[in-house]
């Protein structure tokens, strides 16, 4: 089972801003003009990009005067995304060091350092007081979390009664073993996949109401499709882009896991669930 610093050494670059600024200088952008949505194309680090996080977030009601937990928060892109969509506030936490504080720059960059701060520590033992959010959600994250229900009860002292909590995972759809790399777990000792009823399970043991699940197998496929046929005209990756966070193995990774998804082992999957 992996610990944390083997998450965390999972997804640590080493040279972060640094790549990201000259993937934005190659695109004729600078720290100054780049925009929220520009930074999409690496900042979203999950199956379809900036399109998954606004079908996502938009069921989750959020509003000006919402103050979200984003848990696992990777750079901030949807944190980011949630704040300049929606005007709420968002506080975001994820285990890796270098991540957050590459998103506190990319904040400073957009102008959402009022809106968005970004905490480095672990979901499982978060610094934050009871009920304090408003809602919740997470992105492609609990791959990475066996203890789930510790997880969930843990999100459930943080959010108030009512809250809604969404969760954007790649969840397991068969018994199948994986083929690794992917993007999140080297090796099977960095993953936790978990089936969609048995997130629902310890959802509702941690107090929570599941009001909606989506798969999007179709989706994912579809979104891989058009980034394959991009790259094709383009003749390789564009500057910007989750490459840069994956490595030199991208090709690799995002191979596994389209074959992952297509072969019907692993598929995402959107769970809205709400504290009773």
């Amino acid at each position: 089972m992996a610990n944390h610093q083997d998450v965390a050494d999972h997804y640590t670059h080493g040279k972060l801003v640094e790549a990201i600024e000259a993937a934005v200088a190659e695109l004729g952008m600078s720290v100054d003009t780049v925009g929220v949505d520009d930074l999409a194309p690496v900042d979203e680090f999950h199956v379809g990009g900036r399109r998954a996080t606004e079908d996502f977030l938009t069921q989750l009601s959020l509003s000006a005067d919402t103050h979200v937990l984003d848990i696992g928060c990777g750079l901030g892109g949807a944190a980011r995304f949630a704040a300049d969509r929606f005007g709420c506030r968002v506080t975001g936490i994820d285990l890796t060091d270098e991540y957050v504080e590459a998103g506190k720059v990319l904040l400073g960059w957009v102008g959402l350092e009022d809106r968005v701060s970004l905490e480095q520590g672990s979901a499982l033992d978060m610094p934050f007081d009871d009920d304090r959010f408003d809602a919740a959600y997470m992105l492609h994250v609990g791959m990475n979390i066996a203890d789930k229900a510790r997880l969930f009860t843990e999100v459930g002292r943080v959010v108030r009664p009512g809250a809604v909590f969404g969760i954007y995972d790649v969840m397991r759809t068969s018994d199948d073993a994986l083929t690794y790399p992917v993007p999140w777990a080297t090796t099977s000792a960095t993953s936790a996949v978990s089936e969609p009823d048995h997130y629902k399970e310890l959802l509702e043991a941690a107090g929570f109401e599941v009001t909606a699940e989506r798969n999007r197998r179709d989706f994912a496929l579809d979104f891989f499709d058009q980034m394959r046929a991009r790259m094709e005209a383009a003749g390789g990756p564009p500057p910007l882009g989750t490459h840069i966070l994956m490595g030199r193995n991208t090709p690799e990774k995002v191979q596994n896991m389209i074959a992952n998804i297509s072969a019907g082992r692993i598929a995402p999957v959107e769970v809205i669930a709400r504290k009773s």
